[in-house]
């Protein structure tokens, strides 16, 4: 008989973090890898979020806190919410967590009961269907393919909803994709979720503030108030202010769906790091004239990237509205085989392949959800992005 249960057997390992792992581990044993396989910034936390943190060390702020948040910074994740997506909250009806991750899972476990169903878009980030699997529920997968531009169309949601759905998990600019929804696009969903209460909607909007061109993002709960009291609003400042290691996640939500968070967190983690969250109302409250110039960055990546790979044979990438991802599709790859010998049957052979003979570490689009694609994070220097596709280029211009 074995020792563990069998909750570890529903759930599979990150592909993302192995693929950033594998890839760390090739460069330490002195291969020249590329790894394009990071969610996070390669950005530094600015100057004045890391001194906020000094200060607060040097005040002894080193205490527990509240178990899901100081007050202070729920009372700034109000404001943001407010001023930002013309939300109201009050301090009560907001959960911190210790990132975004923990934040959804919380929810998850506070609500999921054998048989609920949650509706998750494919391609998803990858945690989801495994954290509805872990607090006891089904996940099902909706396909929201690159004909539709990778969003969901609000026929498809229509036809997934049953009795026992419980979610709607809802990430827009997306990861992997990029893939952000218009006020129109997001209304159409929304008239959909009207006609069926009993679907709660669990909106991950982490990449909120990466978004380029004249792409205005928006939420479910914005576009449409009468899904405020069953909506869960996740966010976090992982991605837009450098600080995924800081580990800050924060939701608002209705009242008795926070209390019951909390609750769980009491039990398993208790508060966030004191020392993380004084930095977190910095960000929130400090100066913000960064993100556009991050923005900046990212965007003529993301340009240089697409057009790269669009040159690459088999290859078609489409271009994202937002957050720091391509998904372009290797269906022309299909069946080919490469210089060494190895056949791409699929996304995973491509980027196994990929990582082997050419060294750039990308992520297979399998681990996502949609095949046959793979994701590329331009969240690195120019230089590595620009090596890293003329590889690509080299590497499908070589299969037979």
């Amino acid at each position: 008989m074995s020792f563990l249960s069998a909750t570890p057997a529903r759930v599979k390992p990150s592909p993302t973090i192995a693929v950033t792992t594998k890839a760390r581990e090739l460069k330490a044993a002195g291969k020249d890898v590329i790894g394009l396989g990071a969610g996070e910034p390669d950005f530094d936390t600015p100057d004045n979020i890391k001194a906020a943190a000094k200060a607060a060390i040097d005040r002894g702020e080193t205490k527990y806190t509240a178990v899901d948040g100081l007050p202070e910074l729920k009372k700034a994740i109000c404001a943001k919410f407010k001023a930002d997506n013309g939300l109201d909250y009050k301090p009560s009806q907001v959960s911190v967590g210790t990132g975004g991750k923990q934040i959804l899972y919380n929810a998850l476990v506070a609500t999921m009961n054998p048989g609920d169903e949650v509706l998750i878009p494919a391609p998803y980030w990858v945690s989801y269907p495994d954290m509805v699997l872990l607090a006891g529920g089904e996940p099902v997968i909706v396909t929201a393919g690159m004909e539709t531009g990778f969003k969901l169309t609000p026929e498809a949601l229509e036809a997934a909803i049953t009795p026992k759905t419980k979610w709607f998990i809802f990430n827009s600019p997306s990861n992997p994709t990029g893939a952000g929804y218009t006020h129109d696009e997001l209304k159409a969903l929304t008239d959909v979720l009207m006609r069926h209460p009993h679907v709660w909607v669990m909106s991950d909007d982490m990449y909120e503030k990466l978004t380029y061109g004249d792409f205005q993002f928006c939420t479910p709960a914005q576009v449409e108030p009468g899904l405020y009291d069953r909506t869960l609003t996740c966010n976090g400042v992982s991605k837009a202010y450098a600080m995924t290691g800081w580990r800050i996640g924060y939701a608002a939500g209705p009242e008795a769906l926070i209390k019951a968070m909390g609750k769980i967190q009491s039990q398993s983690t208790s508060n966030p790091c004191s020392i993380a969250q004084w930095a977190a109302l910095e960000a929130l409250t400090g100066p913000q004239d960064f993100i556009p110039a991050n923005n900046a960055t990212f965007q003529r990546r993301r340009d240089m990237v697409v057009e790269m790979l669009n040159a690459a044979d088999g290859i078609t990438c489409p271009v994202p509205e937002g957050a720091f991802y391509v998904y372009p599709s290797i269906a022309g790859c299909i069946g080919k085989t490469t210089p060494a010998g190895v056949k791409i049957t699929d996304d995973e052979a491509f980027a196994t392949a990929l990582l082997e003979e050419k060294g750039v570490a990308v992520v297979f689009g399998a681990a996502f959800g949609l095949s046959p694609n793979f994701r590329v994070s331009y969240a690195t220097s120019d230089e590595n992005l620009k090596a890293a596709c003329t590889r690509i280029q080299e590497f499908c211009a070589t299969l037979t």
